[in-house]
């Protein structure tokens, strides 16, 4: 263990830490635009500007060391913030009112706690570039006047899905976060997973068509038999946002295009809520308990005038692999093997 001292608060750590992780240890704020906890540093950002030892470093790349004396509001350290802050602030889109991350974002967070003023702002020269939309992919938007060059996006392609499907391009004040050969996101190795929007500290990878949900629900996912866990965000009665369960041992929060976007159904008028039985050639409503015994029936009547084999199963990739055992069982207990399953097809 190494101890050091934060702002005349005693923090011990294993060797081998940073500074920023010593601060959230204690609860000690320090501000940061690229680091997230579930990606390798990056130190891009240069916000987390501490004092260390009388020098500046950046506390999400400095390792501890015994004795080591921290100042998180250090002089110098609060001018490298406020003057990063204000260089991000005079490139990025400054209507925030219809950004998918107002109020939850973590440029307003940062340049509220460096302290960015209207006064010092009105001083600096905005040159927000003119760059289209990429609209491109079905599910979420890129828009680069709201980006920040974090690099968030780009490590979670790399990291967390392994598909390295963006990475920035270009130099100097033309650096941009791009797919290969900056083609459209559709046109990309990109899988749509989402990953990289549920990262992005600002509205620069934004889904489409947002809605604030007002509240969630826990639950899990029924595309497949892995049985992710999920948040469902929901206003009124309907559906509105997925996102993943960060403490389900099985998916620990990530989710794939299907998991994350493909809830649109549940909100669908014709979606199906109740078994329904042919009744003089119309489909009507009926009780699980009339369908069963309809089905039962049914079974019974084939096996009596065609024997076993007349009958067969078809079972599904959203049922878990128990479910489809037991489905397996009630169709040999039929007398007929004849299963199939849908993931073959």
């Amino acid at each position: 263990m190494v101890t050091l001292y934060i702002d005349d608060i005693q923090v011990s750590v294993e060797k081998g830490s940073t500074i920023f992780d010593a601060a959230q240890k204690v609860g000690v704020y320090i501000p940061t635009l690229c680091h997230h906890p579930e990606l390798h540093t990056f130190g891009g950002c240069r916000v987390c500007m501490v004092e260390a030892n009388g020098k500046l470093v950046t506390a999400c790349r400095a390792p501890v060391t015994d004795g080591m004396v921290v100042r998180i509001d250090a002089e110098g350290a609060r001018k490298v913030q406020r003057m990063v802050v204000e260089l991000l602030l005079t490139k990025h889109n400054e209507d925030c009112q219809t950004c998918v991350k107002d109020s939850n974002c973590k440029l307003q967070e940062v340049a509220n706690y460096v302290g960015i003023t209207p006064e010092r702002m009105a001083m600096l020269r905005r040159s927000v570039t003119e760059v289209e939309i990429d609209e491109s992919n079905p599910f979420f938007n890129i828009d680069r006047t709201r980006c920040i060059l974090c690099g968030i996006c780009i490590r979670t392609c790399e990291e967390i899905n392994g598909v390295t499907a963006l990475d920035f391009g270009f130099r100097g004040e033309h650096t941009a976060v791009v797919t290969m050969g900056n083609k459209k996101l559709a046109e990309s190795t990109c899988e749509s997973c989402g990953e990289c929007m549920e990262r992005c500290p600002t509205g620069a990878l934004a889904r489409k068509n947002y809605e604030r949900p007002n509240r969630e629900v826990k639950s899990v996912c029924g595309y497949c038999g892995v049985g992710c866990g999920i948040h469902l965000g929901v206003r009124g009665d309907r559906v509105v946002s997925v996102r993943g369960d960060k403490d389900n041992p099985v998916n620990k929060g990530q989710l794939c295009v299907k998991g994350r976007f493909g809830y649109n159904f549940v909100n669908h008028p014709d979606r199906l809520t109740t078994p329904l039985i042919k009744r003089d050639g119309e489909l009507v409503e009926a009780s699980w308990d009339e369908a069963l015994d309809l089905v039962a029936s049914r079974f019974k009547e084939i096996i009596d005038e065609s024997g076993p084999n007349a009958l067969g199963g078809i079972s599904s990739a959203r049922c878990t692999t128990e479910d489809n055992y037991v489905f397996t069982r009630l169709i040999r207990s039929l007398g007929t093997n004849n299963l199939d399953h849908c993931a073959r097809l």
